[in-house]
């Protein structure tokens, strides 16, 4: 074969919901060719430098000095730290000048369109996004090996990307020095802490697992929060205009940017992410034991929603991980869902199915009914803000990520 013929479509797009998807969504036919997916391959082996170098600051710097240095920038601007570090000033000199390209009336009309689904969101972002990445193998294994018990952080790490989401999807907080701006480079220092965890580690292979915490996987995790949040809210029955896809992804993009993923990677249209997703699909989903081991923990994190409830506790939990595990098996397909060892139960698939049936019936109603997107807007509002009170009365959320850089240091 030519390096400039196309390739064969990838096994992942081929089955489950993403076939689906692939025929009612995809800009045509978006595979890539060997010298196209020779030169995404070498981003592999790329990380973030202006990270890397602040980390390195931040590890020579007396305990606790560095991150109150990051944290007052972050806060105020770089120009408000008095003779700020070289790698410090470079890190926020480079994020603090916004690119031509932000325009913020979009950023919130994307945020605007996210917040309209309310908490239905919450089910592709946990049963596609964080699920579907565990089938990439080689961006799993920082996760493992920061030596953090699976099973036991897993509830933390689903409270905390949720939280996170919550905070960089919310309209205004991508705005300089507000929270989700904030949100999303604390992340990006997270990514270089592992790394340089990751780095240090004797048994690193990098041979198979390429570099720690990569470009390549970086961008893959922006994109299963983009076109495969937006993808997996469509299948579920939410009706999106062409101007809400397109702000969504504008905001992600933005996100993107902020968290390091390199100008000539980070996809700048809906189409420019299914080409990408290709990419990804074709080289890295390549799952294995360890997929399967963070699967089982994240079905273990929503079967605690029955905990110290008895026997209803029992039923709720139960109900929980089928229809979660359902989501996932409707979108991944069987082939992936039995690999990941994920529950197959034919009557939850179908009330997942008459849900979205459901909601696409209700969408439709609302987007001729004058008022009714606002409305929906303000109870989408109303609901998340409700479900973030209830995590922080349940768990302590901690916003400057400074356990993830402990556990990484």
């Amino acid at each position: 074969m030519s390096i400039d013929e196309r390739l064969p479509e990838p096994e992942f797009l081929r089955t489950g919901g993403f076939r689906l998807a692939t025929r009612l969504y995809a800009p045509g036919d978006v595979r890539g060719t060997r010298r196209q997916l020779d030169a995404f391959r070498e981003y592999a082996q790329t990380a973030d430098p202006l990270a890397d170098d602040l980390v390195a600051l931040i590890e020579r710097l007396p305990d606790g000095e560095g991150r109150a240095l990051f944290e007052r920038a972050l806060a105020d601007g770089i120009d408000a730290v008095p003779d700020p570090p070289a790698e410090l000033a470079a890190f926020f000199r480079q994020v603090e000048a916004t690119p031509y390209w932000v325009d913020h009336a979009r950023i919130d009309a994307g945020a605007r369109a996210i917040v309209r689904t309310g908490l239905l969101g919450l089910f592709p972002l946990g049963d596609m996004a964080l699920m579907g990445g565990y089938l990439s193998s080689r961006a799993t294994k920082p996760l493992v090996g920061t030596g953090a018990l699976i099973e036991d952080m897993a509830p933390k790490r689903l409270v905390e990307t949720t939280h996170w989401w919550l905070d960089v999807t919310t309209p205004g907080a991508l705005r300089t020095h507000e929270h989700g701006y904030a949100s999303a480079l604390r992340v990006r220092l997270v990514h270089a802490h592992v790394r340089a965890a990751m780095n240090r580690r004797p048994d690193w292979d990098y041979d198979a697992w390429d570099r720690p915490v990569n470009q390549i996987q970086t961008v893959g995790t922006l994109l299963l929060f983009s076109l495969v949040y937006v993808l997996g809210m469509q299948l579920l029955g939410v009706r999106y205009t062409d101007d809400e896809r397109a702000d969504i992804h504008h905001l992600w993009r933005y996100v993107g940017w902020l968290m390091g993923v390199d100008d000539e990677l980070l996809p700048a249209t809906e189409d420019d992410s299914w080409r990408l997703l290709w990419l990804l699909a074709t080289s890295e989903f390549i799952p294995d034991d360890d997929s399967k081991r963070l699967a089982a923990a994240l079905l273990a994190a929503h079967e605690g929603v029955g905990e110290g409830r008895g026997a209803l506790g029992t039923v709720l939990a139960q109900l929980s991980v089928r229809l979660h595990g359902s989501v996932s098996r409707l979108v991944l397909g069987k082939a992936n869902s039995d690999f990941l060892g994920l529950p197959n139960d034919p009557i939850a698939q179908g009330a997942v199915l008459a849900g979205a049936a459901a909601n696409f019936a209700a969408e439709s109603v609302r987007r001729v009914l004058p008022g009714a997107t606002a409305v929906q807007e303000r109870i989408g509002e109303l609901g998340r803000a409700q479900y973030r009170r209830r995590l922080g009365s349940v768990f302590r959320i901690d916003r400057t990520y400074a356990r993830h850089m402990r556990t990484a240091a």
